[in-house]
């Protein structure tokens, strides 16, 4: 066979070579050790929860080493892609904090542009880089074309799923699969010939030289020294209309854009074979691997699964809606990325996140547990960090989009609202009330007349008259001038005159001598005012809300008991 002639015919077109490519996009010149890493997501949806793994450890590595990391779109599968998929992902990433030193980017209108020397940064404007690659195995002898209608392709690319699942005769299928490979490859250039004038398609298949009885071996960063069959597939490298598969795809651009890193998650170990052949075949430098576990859940019956795309929490824009900040997600995937993640924060309260060493050899083998229990706590912890300023413009920016009638109320009187966030923040113990943004109406709604009601009712075995007592002599006495202690004395005075002790001590040695403590007078104001029996510290409250809105509150509460 005369591979050149061979090659000439089936890429007419391609002028270019490998080498001119190489020109094209040379070394980098970055320090030793700097790490180029890249994420590569298609287009086909929303921005998933895992794709925050790969993006975040790609970005720290890159950036801990001096290094560069960019975002390629791996869109050669036109049949799957959501319009404004991609345009969605790079404004979802960088709301994350995801930093891409290049790559594919928003322009001011909104489009997608590239920014960088090693683009374009969209596969499906590479065609002409993949094809000059795929030439050359041609003229190699290390691929072939096969010429065939689109339902042939489809059979000889995949085995019908269900039909796989009911067949039990693997070794007569993988047979069968086998005598295709080698019919395909038996043709002519006379046949070649003959298929092109007629215009018919084709797709380029990749000559495999494995043995699929044979290992080869490897190592991941992730998950250690690997044993791998060979590939013994002549698996397809450009489809019919010219555009390249994954494989092909992420052998050359990985290559050409200097990639020394290629984080992706563990579901791609089984290609792992094809695309180091590829490597081989195409002369170039193996990169390393990170595969990352998948992450799991639990489900009703207490059983790992994976976390799939329908579940909650798999969608990124499930924690904007429900009120998570980025910071708190993006701190929350440390502590699955990272086993030693927590213990330096502890260590280090004040750090930001991207300040943690990162590093590979304390990642995850086995796979990531996702918990919302542990987000919301994680969340709670970085919420009561900020000030009351940066809440109030969270929320707000949140409920407009979420909760506009909310937003109104916290626009109106924007000083009082983040008076009401202030309540506890600060020191070293700051109060921990919110973990999303959403949670704010439920915590501060009480400050609000539009948004106040009554959600706890005064415990049965208080006697109604000392509630309605307590109100009336707290009223009498109240006077919003006063300082906490001079308040509380009002209050522990009421206290002893209804029977109550304000003596906490002798209430804990002898409780039957007393009707209640102060504690419990508290409580009865505390409902009158807030609706609740458990509410941020009531002086402060008080005196936030004003004298007017306190009396209003007290007193209907006197009629309604």
């Amino acid at each position: 066979m005369d591979f050149k002639r061979l090659s000439d015919l089936l890429f007419p077109n391609i002028n270019t070579t490998p080498e001119d490519m190489e020109k094209k996009y040379p070394d980098r010149a970055l320090p030793e050790g700097a790490a180029v890493t890249r994420f590569a997501p298609s287009p086909t949806g929303f921005v998933h929860f895992g794709g925050l793994f790969p993006s975040t450890v790609g970005e720290r590595m890159a950036h801990l080493s001096k290094g560069v990391f960019y975002l390629r779109i791996e869109d050669t599968d036109a049949k799957r892609e959501v319009e404004g998929a991609a345009e969605g992902l790079i404004k979802t990433l960088e709301r994350y904090g995801v930093s891409f030193d290049e790559g594919a980017i928003l322009d001011e209108e909104g489009n997608i542009s590239d920014k960088g020397n090693y683009g374009p940064y969209k596969q499906s404007q590479r065609k002409e880089i993949y094809q000059t690659f795929a030439k050359a195995l041609v003229s190699r002898g290390k691929a072939y074309p096969v010429f065939t209608t689109e339902e042939e392709l489809d059979r000889l690319n995949a085995l019908d799923k269900k039909a796989e699942i009911k067949n039990t005769d693997w070794e007569a299928e993988a047979e069968v699969k086998r005598l295709q490979m080698l019919e395909a490859r038996n043709f002519t250039l006379e046949e070649v010939e003959e298929n092109l004038k007629a215009g018919n398609p084709f797709v380029l298949r990749i000559l495999a030289d494995g043995d699929g009885e044979r290992k080869i071996k490897i190592t991941d960063l992730v998950k250690g020294t690997l044993e791998l069959p060979e590939n013994d597939e002549d698996f397809v490298l450009l489809k019919s209309d010219g555009i390249p598969t994954y494989h092909f795809a992420h052998a050359v651009d990985d290559h050409l854009m200097r990639t020394t890193h290629v984080i992706r998650g563990e579901e791609w170990l089984p290609s792992l074979p094809k695309h180091l052949q590829l490597f081989r075949y195409l002369g170039f430098k193996v990169p390393k691997y990170m595969h990352i576990s998948q992450i799991m859940k639990l489900d009703e019956n207490g059983n790992k699964k994976k976390l799939s795309k329908r579940d909650m929490g798999a969608n990124m824009d499930d924690y904007t809606r429900l009120g998570y900040t980025p910071e708190a997600v993006c701190e929350y995937v440390m502590t699955l990325l990272n086993s030693n993640y927590e213990e330096w924060h502890m260590q280090n309260p004040d750090k930001h996140y991207k300040e943690f060493p990162f590093s590979a050899k304390k990642m995850s083998v086995s796979g990531c547990l996702f918990d919302y229990d542990k987000l919301n706590d994680v969340s709670k912890n970085v919420m009561s960090k900020m000030s009351a300023e940066d809440i109030y413009s969270k929320v707000t920016e949140w409920a407009e989009e979420n909760d506009p009638e909310f937003a109104l109320l916290l626009k109106t009187d924007s000083e009082y609202a983040t008076k009401i966030f202030a309540i506890g923040r600060g020191g070293k113990k700051p109060r921990k009330d919110l973990a999303t943004l959403k949670d704010a109406k439920g915590y501060m709604g009480f400050f609000y007349d539009e948004l106040f009601e009554v959600v706890d009712e005064y415990p049965e075995n208080f006697d109604r008259n000392d509630i309605t007592s307590t109100l009336k002599k707290f009223l009498e006495t109240y006077d919003e001038n006063d300082d906490m202690n001079a308040w509380f004395e009002k209050v522990k005075a009421i206290a002893e005159s209804l029977g109550y002790t304000s003596d906490m001590k002798a209430y804990k040695q002898n409780p039957e001598a007393f009707k209640g403590n102060v504690a419990d007078i508290s409580m009865f104001i505390r409902v009158a005012v807030t609706g609740k029996m458990n509410a941020p510290d009531l002086y402060t409250v008080m005196q936030i809300m004003g004298r007017d809105r306190v009396t209003k509150r007290i007193e209907k509460m006197i009629l309604s008991i």
